[in-house]
């Protein structure tokens, strides 16, 4: 029995949307559709907007944020929070292959790989949550998942740990878009620079934009800023990236008033539009791949403002995205002792 590619098929509310805009969705594992694959999970990798929200909610605390990550997935039958609207990814072992895809597709039964797809548009049915890190928002559980015929996913690369890849993969989209837009010369602001996918674009910006470009990094707390020197970033700020005004006075400063040619924000709290929009110049470009984003506050906010920018959604997808992640880890010795220490 085929399913619809896209897994329509699974979308039990509201019916005739696709899975990710879907209220809820039939993640019954004991039935699989000849174009799906059935995932036996090892961890999830939450977003870190959702994983942020849910820990302001419930508290520090990793039972209540393992209650409220059930509730939501026996609710929805995903991994989709109600709130932020995002979710995240998955590493698991291959447990079936339906018979339409058996010799179409690049992985076999036992394969670990990353899903890069959304955890919000994933059926997910968890048996248990083995254990929460409260501080790489990663969990491990007992669970099964399903990939629909359209789903993108990854080997495990065997030289590096299963969680280091996970959260690697889990942002694979920001350094590989950074890599598209950066061009010779560019001055570009990383908000949020001294985060997982702070750094990772921060190393590719320095990289693209070349000896006579700029890196200017916005932070919240300079307690990481160091890692950002190890890879020669220099220009560090401190700001609260809510205080659209402060950070405009911060990139005006730097720059004589000139502005970033490409501003991109990665932090995971919401109300960071305005700060990303107005430290942007015109004509210049915004790379939202922040999913607490609002995107009806940067529309409005940059004709608020009179700002002739792009602006640019954070498609968490690219052709080849995951290899230019992995391949930014494996080429910043830094990048990957710092990642190491943080999910090893």
């Amino acid at each position: 029995m085929l399913g619809n590619r896209y897994g329509t098929h699974r979308v039990i509310e509201p019916k005739g949307v696709l899975p990710q805009p879907a209220r809820k969705l039939d993640n019954d594992v004991n039935k699989i559709f000849d174009n799906e694959i059935l995932i036996d999970v090892i961890t999830l990798n939450i977003d870190a907007a959702s994983f942020t929200q849910i820990k302001k909610e419930v508290g520090e605390d990793e039972e209540r944020v393992a209650q409220k990550i059930m509730e939501i997935v026996n609710s929805r039958g995903k991994m989709q929070n109600p709130v932020t609207g995002s979710g995240g990814m998955l590493i698991g072992k291959i447990e079936k292959i339906g018979d339409a895809l058996k010799g179409k597709v690049d992985v076999k039964v036992g394969d670990e790989i990353a899903t890069l797809v959304s955890l919000s548009l994933t059926p997910l049915n968890i048996k248990k949550i083995k254990k929460v890190h409260l501080d790489n928002d990663q969990i491990d559980v007992d669970a099964k998942a399903i990939i629909f015929e359209s789903g993108v996913y990854a080997k495990l690369p065997d030289d590096m740990d299963r969680r280091l890849a996970l959260a690697i993969l889990d942002v694979a989209g920001a350094p590989a878009q950074t890599a598209r837009l950066v061009n010779p010369n560019d001055t570009v602001v990383i908000i949020g620079g001294a985060g997982k996918s702070g750094m990772l674009c921060a190393y590719v910006a320095k990289k693209y934009s070349g000896p006579a470009g700029r890196v200017i990094a916005i932070v919240h707390s300079k307690s990481k800023a160091e890692y950002l020197k190890k890879i020669g970033i220099t220009e560090i700020f401190e700001a609260d990236a809510t205080d659209a005004i402060k950070v405009e006075k911060i990139v005006s400063d730097a720059t004589n008033g000139k502005m970033a040619d490409i501003t991109i924000n990665v932090v995971n709290v919401p109300d960071t539009e305005m700060a990303s929009i107005i430290a942007t110049k015109d004509y210049g470009t915004v790379y939202f791949f922040s999913m607490a984003t609002s995107f009806t506050k940067a529309a409005l906010g940059a004709e608020g403002i009179g700002k002739d920018i792009n602006m640019i959604i954070g498609n968490g997808y690219m052709t080849e995205h995951a290899k230019i992640a992995l391949e930014t880890v494996r080429e910043s010795k830094e990048i990957r002792e710092l990642f190491e220490k943080m999910y090893l």
